[in-house]
């Protein structure tokens, strides 16, 4: 079908036609007319600085699959592993990184931006097509689909998801397999059916974890159903090699993971999946800042109204979604009223409905099975846009059928006009425009000056120290701000990015600790140029560290324009040492709260601690324990027994005074086979052990100035 559309009179003006109309319409509401709007990123709040990072360090070559995820210039000095935060979309991240270098990283982005639009528009327009649409109203819907509310307006914030072109092409590879009577090997729809896969299984997870179960469905309808055997085999082997162009993706996640033990660094919950699961309402209610106010009255209503909200609106379907929906449920009513058989479409908007609404299967999965990592399920949405933008284009293209042909398109522009317009959101503010510009122009300068302040390849040690990713900041600070000077720079180095709840950062939350002399001491011998601080984390905006800084004689300072960051430049010298813990990194098994400064675990739980030194180190390791009742604990270090610690309800230290740790991670486990007690009906409630205190201490003679040297 795709060669016949590619030989058809007018097909290349066509897609050209509809190239540059889905290319205007962004250019148009992003005010992107001029090379220096082009160096402007559309937003630089939040997770749109994590994006960011990430093109930012495919552009350095730090993301290329199957290697070690390590971004060199963050989590200063040992690099920032990544193995266990997978990136969404990788081969499409390291292809605009490797544009970062020709045209800059924020006009990389926009390319992003803009060819997700475009490419979404192409293949809906294909698939439609192939279902025998009406070029127009392929084309109409095509824009429509491109420019649906919930995927454009997250924007560079939620980058992978703005990436919806999978979706049109694996919902008709979905309805081939499940009802075409022409499919088979060697012919195109197996081809689709099979690139499709592959293109899922390298892109964002949810539309894969999404598009899986609809191929799953459509394998078993021809199971128990049609029986057509080259159907079944082809949609067998798609979702084989989804899953196989997953596990390439993302190999590293397990190829070259050294702390299987740690807590994962995005932690879901039960709560979650009702809160971010999929509600009917949010797809009628349009945005609070829609263009028309008649409209956008629902949306104030709904934000005043309502208390439990996660990503509030974006379910949105637009008023020509809406409309689909609502002729696709005529219709399937009234086929169940005479018993025939339903629309392809409604059975598998059903699923998708039954699946991700609240109280759907995912809160089923969730709380009797545990399943929440794909808590997000309102992100199914676009899957249901997909479907009724198919169903509705496909209608109205056989009702117009004898339409006067200026009647047809006229009537086509018009719903895809009005629909685009409905479902784009109200342009940034000029005022707002102007701040992104400041703040991109001031982080410029800023790095501008780090860099010519300090030698290449600097260490910057950032304050406040944080986490990454997805936490709670401090004061006004917003999470993922810290990137900002690793955006403005090519060659420093700086500390965040480090993946939270590890051993390689733990030392970072133990110098912030420290008093400002401590601190400053132990930076300068280990190698740190600078002290980076923005003073949004702090309800002083930081004077009070600034003024002991001053006090010891650090005044050369840099400071960005509106002066929110700035750096005190230290003593730089030789590195003498490594920086090093003092104590153990949690995992798995312990409540994530702490009583009374206690981590409690119900019956096993795992610790590590990282060595950075090339050899192993002596060094003396004290544990504070305690029971809910005597019992004994075995500890454990890689999996071998180290000793067998009677605990009891009154804290105990238990010392081992010269204990070796292996170069790198460490892991450790206690395990305990007594059971535990449950104290109350609260949450973490149900108790054998914990942990009240780990001290680890190098003994004398540990490594300085050699082994940094031997180390690199």
């Amino acid at each position: 079908m795709l060669r016949r559309l590619a030989r058809a009179p007018f097909t290349y003006w066509r897609l050209g036609l509809l190239v540059l109309a889905a290319a205007l319409i962004w250019v148009v509401h992003f005010d992107r007319w001029t090379l220096a709007s082009w160096s402007l990123p559309t937003d630089y709040y939040i997770d749109a600085h994590e994006t960011l990072a990430r093109l930012q360090a495919a552009s350095e070559g730090d993301l290329v699959p199957l290697r070690p995820q390590v971004i060199d210039r963050l989590g200063a000095p040992f690099g920032a592993h990544w193995n266990g935060y997978p990136t969404p979309d990788k081969p499409l991240m390291v292809l605009l990184g490797s544009l970062v270098h020709l045209v800059g990283l924020y006009a990389a982005a926009n390319l992003g931006l803009l060819l997700a639009q475009v490419t979404s528009a192409l293949a809906f327009y294909c698939a439609a097509r192939w279902l025998r649409c009406r070029w127009e109203w392929a084309a109409a819907g095509a824009l429509l689909f491109a420019y649906t509310y919930h995927t454009f307006h997250r924007g560079l914030a939620h980058f992978s998801l703005v990436f919806t072109w999978t979706i049109p092409l694996g919902l008709l590879a979905v309805w081939l397999v499940g009802g075409s009577k022409r499919l088979d090997w060697g012919r195109p729809g197996a081809t689709l059916c099979l690139g499709i896969a592959a293109a899922f299984g390298a892109s964002n997870p949810y539309n894969l974890f999404f598009w899986l179960q609809l191929m799953g469905w459509a394998i078993i309808f021809q199971a128990f159903g049609a029986k057509r055997r080259p159907n079944l085999q082809i949609g067998l082997v798609s979702i084989i090699v989804a899953l196989l162009g997953f596990a390439l993706v993302h190999a590293e996640s397990w190829l070259h993971a050294d702390d299987a033990g740690a807590i994962p660094l995005l932690a879901r919950n039960y709560g979650g999946t009702e809160r971010y699961a999929l509600k009917a309402v949010e797809m009628f209610i349009p945005p609070p800042f829609h263009h028309w106010d008649s409209l956008a009255f629902f949306g104030h209503r709904y934000a005043r109204w309502s208390e439990w909200r996660g990503e509030v609106f974006l379910p949105y379907l637009g008023l020509a979604g809406i409309a689909g929906f609502v002729w696709l449920a005529v219709v399937t009513v009234r086929r169940i009223i005479a018993r025939r058989p339903l629309p392809g479409q409604a059975l598998s908007l059903g699923w998708i409905l039954t699946y991700a609404m609240l109280g759907g299967v995912t809160n089923l999965l969730a709380l009797f099975a545990g399943f929440q990592i794909f808590r997000a399920t309102n992100r199914a949405a676009i899957f249901v846009s997909a479907i009724v933008l198919f169903f509705l284009v496909l209608r109205l293209s056989r009702l117009s059928n004898r339409w006067p042909r200026w009647v047809q398109l006229a009537a086509a522009a018009a719903v895809a006009a009005l629909g685009v317009y409905d479902q784009i959101p109200r342009a940034e503010s000029a005022q707002d425009v102007k701040a992104i510009e400041k703040m991109v122009t001031a982080d410029r300068k800023f790095g501008a000056e780090l860099e010519a302040a300090l030698p290449e390849r600097a260490m910057v040690f950032q304050l406040p120290v944080l986490g990454f990713p997805e936490v709670a900041t401090p004061h006004q600070l917003n999470d993922y701000e810290h990137f900002r000077p690793y955006l403005s720079t090519h060659s420093l180095r700086f500390t965040y990015g480090t993946p939270k709840m590890r051993p390689r950062s733990r030392w970072q939350f133990e110098a912030e600790k420290a008093t400002v002399p401590e601190l400053v001491r132990q930076l300068e011998e280990t190698g740190f140029s600078a002290l980076y601080l923005n003073r949004k984390g702090y309800a002083d905006r930081g004077e009070a560290i600034l003024g002991e800084l001053t006090r010891l004689g650090y005044t050369h300072r840099i400071e960005s324009t509106g002066g929110n960051q700035l750096a005190v430049l230290l003593r730089s010298t030789a590195a003498s040492r490594l920086p090093i813990s003092h104590g153990l990194t949690l995992g798995n098994g312990w409540h994530l709260r702490s009583d009374a400064g206690v981590r409690w675990t119900h019956e096993q739980g795992t610790a590590s601690f990282y060595n950075p030194y090339p050899y192993a180190v002596q060094v003396e390791l004290k544990l504070t324990l305690q029971a809910v009742g005597p019992r004994e604990v075995v500890l454990e270090h890689n999996d071998e027994v180290v000793q067998t610690i009677a605990v009891d309800v009154q804290p105990g230290i238990t010392t081992l005074p010269k204990f070796e740790l292996q170069p790198g991670v460490n892991r450790f486990s206690f395990h305990c086979d007594a059971p535990a007690v449950r104290l109350s009906n609260g949450p973490n409630q149900l108790r054998s052990f914990g942990l009240a205190a780990s001290s680890i201490q190098l003994l004398p003679g540990a490594p300085t100035a050699h082994a940094i040297a031997a180390s690199q």
